[in-house]
């Protein structure tokens, strides 16, 4: 560890190399992307996925959409930025981290407008770079804060894959496990398969193995009778859009997680950095939940295991209402059962 999920290669007219994530746990494949149009369907098809990496993957797809353009003009150039941040942005609609990021690369354009063309380029390559430099310090300090509320032989259950995979570096909620396990506490995790795509499965089992930290992996169905048994003491996943109250979008499959962990008394925690607060978003009714498509219910890896043509209904995400939730990990410390007040005054203290 880490795994390294995405990177720029070269200078302003160089490429990004990710790991192809659809590849894993079978083959470790480093793809390259030269051009706005492989970028979208990298993220698109989850071969770079997890809203930190979503951002970083939007940034630098915004880097190499404007790079080969010869614009005539700022003027030119300034709009050529806005339309493939437009592109970009329909690539998927729940990941926040997505916009966030586009939003300040198309600022910083503006602010820079003054700049020879080539320089301005050059600039958005910087700001780029310096998004995913953030994220690993971000996510070291998610796993230093997450890290306080694990204690010694503590099993954390985990849902989806919120580890370096999903981010630049440790991840968020597999950051506190990894810290945890850096400080000497012993740690063991309950990984659910995360159907339909088998993100536990595939990605954070193979993360966790990869990093010598104990991993069991189970169906989903059976998280209520692993809580019941005792098994877990705390549960702690990530996100992909939180609102101004708290609510929190993960991947499907995670509301119920809380709701089992309400009824056997176990602390549900959700790990993200402040960048995936949407604030503008009142509550979670809000969030714009994207539906695949149902051949990944019907017949997911060329295996088909339903009938053809049975209707389906695939959500990639649920929300889980911010009651449900112990408190929220972020960079800058722990907003514990989270409201509209304490998010805002942890935004202000965050800005001190």
């Amino acid at each position: 560890m880490p795994v390294p999920t995405i990177e720029w290669v070269g200078g302003v007219g160089g490429h990004v190399r990710l790991l192809d994530q659809t590849k894993l746990p079978v083959e470790r494949l480093f793809i390259d992307c030269k051009d706005a149009e492989t970028m979208w369907e990298a993220i698109r098809s989850l071969r770079v996925r997890g809203a930190p990496a979503i951002g970083i993957a939007a940034a630098m797809g915004l880097v190499l959409g404007v790079q080969g353009k010869n614009a005539p003009d700022t003027d030119t150039f300034l709009d050529e930025v806005e339309e493939v941040a437009d592109y970009l942005a329909t690539a998927r609609p729940t990941a926040v981290n997505l916009f966030w990021a586009l939003d300040r690369m198309k600022r910083v354009a503006h602010e820079a407008a003054d700049l020879p063309l080539d320089d301005l380029k050059q600039r958005l390559l910087d700001e780029a770079n310096a998004i995913r430099e953030e994220d690993r310090a971000v996510c070291r300090s998610i796993g230093r804060h997450g890290a306080e509320l694990i204690g010694e032989d503590c099993t954390v259950l985990t849902h989806c894959n919120a580890g370096g995979l999903a981010t630049a570096d440790y991840g968020t909620a597999l950051a506190c496990i990894y810290s945890a396990h850096e400080q000497g506490k012993s740690v063991s995790v309950f990984a659910d398969e995360t159907r339909p795509l088998l993100q536990g499965a595939r990605l954070t089992a193979w993360e966790l193995m990869e990093a010598g930290i104990d991993i069991t992996l189970i169906c989903d169905s059976a998280a209520a009778l692993v809580m019941s048994q005792g098994k877990i003491d705390i549960v702690i996943v990530g996100a992909d859009r939180i609102a101004a109250n708290g609510d929190a979008a993960n991947k499907i499959g995670t509301y119920g997680l809380s709701l089992l962990a309400g009824e056997h008394d176990v602390p549900f925690y959700v790990a993200a950095p402040l960048s995936t607060f949407d604030l503008a978003t009142p509550t979670g009714d809000g969030i714009p939940i994207e539906e695949r498509s149902g051949d990944e219910i019907t017949c997911g890896f060329g295996l088909r295991t339903a009938p053809d043509g049975v209707h389906t209904y695939c959500p990639a995400f649920d929300v889980t209402p911010a009651h449900h939730i112990s408190g929220i990990i972020t960079e800058k410390g722990i907003i514990s059962y989270p409201t509209t007040k304490g998010i805002a005054d942890h935004f202000r203290e965050a800005e001190r």
